[in-house]
């Protein structure tokens, strides 16, 4: 009994010795570094106009990526565990792309595809001579976004599949059966039975889109213009300054307020998603006995 108190103790102890080491005194320090110079510098690094900048880029790729991929995530998910079809496997797979390869290697990706010598330029470049529009998608803020919804795109519809397949077909089958239109069901059906891990899916996607740099730089080189805040960091912190350093690490700290804004929201959905399903386990072992 000791020796299995002692193991305790001891992965306890490791675990938060780890924690501590690899998360919590890196942020620290960044917090520390930001005020190096004092409050007024602070604000004035955080208030230029290509940190501005860098925030809205951000902002923007990271809402789109987040409405696109839920609504893509909960289709996906949706095709995928209440449809049989061919290809199916091969669907699921694809989905996971962006888990197995190189961030940077999806903004090349996106760089062949859209670049000048890229398949799909002159297709652009008719759209914009047909349309007197001028669309422009690489070194831009539209492939920004696509490299942002590229790297997010998995996070949803992989915390909704286990979700719709562990709940099964009988209640959507049995509101089919009593004349339920299909979006009627989605809506008073399956939804609520989903709302949980769909916010999670949710979270986690917004919290990769606001740390995205490899897939990102590939696809930007305006500063000012389409630098995100992750780009923006490197940059100043690249410059080489003193002062740019410490500008460095008071825009860095903006991404960790958010980091901690989005943790938690993530343990808030966490709980009540432990509550509700604890609430319906009781009620099922009440219903039982």
């Amino acid at each position: 009994m000791r020796k299995r108190q002692g193991i305790r103790i001891f992965l306890i102890l490791m675990s938060v010795l780890f924690v501590a080491t690899m998360l919590v005194v890196p942020l620290i320090s960044v917090i520390v570094g930001s005020l190096r110079q004092g409050v007024a510098f602070y604000i004035q690094a955080i208030s230029t106009d290509t940190v501005r900048s860098a925030l809205r880029v951000t902002l923007i790729a990271t809402m789109a990526a987040l409405v696109v991929n839920t609504f893509f995530g909960l289709a996906a998910a949706w095709a995928l565990t209440r449809f049989s079809f061919r290809g199916k496997q091969v669907l699921s797979a694809l989905i996971d792309i962006p888990f197995s390869i190189s961030p940077v290697i999806a903004g090349l990706a996106f760089l062949m595809t859209f670049g000048r010598l890229g398949w799909a330029a002159p297709i652009v470049d008719r759209i914009n001579v047909l349309f007197h529009t001028n669309i422009k998608i690489v070194f831009a803020i539209p492939g920004v976004v696509l490299a942002t919804i590229f790297v997010t795109f998995p996070f949803i519809s992989r915390e909704l599949i286990p979700v719709l397949n562990a709940r099964g077909r009988d209640e959507e089958e049995a509101a089919a059966l009593m004349g339920a239109s299909g979006w009627n069901i989605f809506r008073r059906v399956t939804l609520p039975g989903i709302k949980w891990p769909l916010l999670y899916g949710m979270i986690l996607c917004l919290a990769r889109a606001l740390g995205e740099f490899g897939a990102v730089h590939a696809l930007s080189k305006t500063r000012g213009g389409t630098f995100t805040l992750p780009l923006e960091i490197d940059a100043l912190y690249l410059s080489g300054g003193a002062d740019s350093v410490t500008a460095s690490f008071a825009v860095s700290s903006l991404l960790v307020m958010m980091a901690v804004i989005v943790l938690v929201l993530r343990s808030l959905i966490e709980h009540r998603s432990g509550r509700r399903g604890q609430k319906k386990r009781t009620e099922s072992e009440t219903g039982e006995i």
